[in-house]
């Protein structure tokens, strides 16, 4: 940890958040003398207000004692490179146009890598009237299953959820030239161009 970049930051945030001292101290119950030694870079927090200092600039706390903030480049975007975020202990779904850091369940998530399926994998995936109707073997159990079902084009992303113990048998709006992407439980995110 940097005192300087950190208490810079802290200046920073509480700047843009039009807080002067005395206020961000009395919402920590500190004095504002605290928050300015912080600022000069000649202490830091203490631990037990990282928190609350986290919550009050909606910056993560790691972010905080890194002292930085970084910027993503702005995405241009093309739906078909979404990135797909499933966390493993509930199961929620985040997605991002851009890089992200994602966290659920107090844990940080990693981007799923689509990867060509295998044999077990395959989504069967053919016309019916104007939609596809897409189907598969894959089995749907509790502790494995396809979670969900994404086709995605340059301008629109269509997500369906699975459940366990449902069949996958569903319809999509044809959408061409794009890429539908599926998501296994066990064995992560697989991709199919259309």
């Amino acid at each position: 940890m940097d005192n300087q970049k950190t208490g810079a930051l802290i200046l920073k945030l509480r700047t843009e958040k039009k807080l002067t001292q005395k206020q961000l101290a009395d919402m920590l119950c500190i004095s504002d003398k605290a928050v300015s030694k912080w600022e000069r870079g000649q202490g830091l927090p203490d631990v037990s207000l990282l928190p609350e200092l986290s919550n009050i600039f909606g910056v993560d706390i790691e972010r905080l004692l890194d002292g930085g903030l970084s910027q993503n480049t702005f995405a241009a975007g093309n739906l078909k490179k979404t990135k797909y975020y499933v966390c493993p202990v509930c199961g929620n779904i985040s997605i991002c146009t851009g890089n992200a850091e994602v966290t659920c369940c107090s844990r940080k998530i990693k981007e799923a890598v689509p990867q060509k399926p295998d044999e077990a994998h395959v989504l069967n995936i053919d016309k019916a009237e104007d939609e596809w109707l897409i189907t598969s073997v894959h089995e749907m159990k509790k502790d494995h299953y396809i979670s969900f079902i994404a086709f995605a084009s340059d301008d629109r992303l269509h997500i369906i959820k699975r459940y366990p113990e449902w069949n996958i048998e569903t319809r999509a709006p044809i959408m061409r030239h794009g890429v539908l992407l599926w998501y296994c439980t066990r064995h992560g995110l697989f991709y199919k161009n259309i």
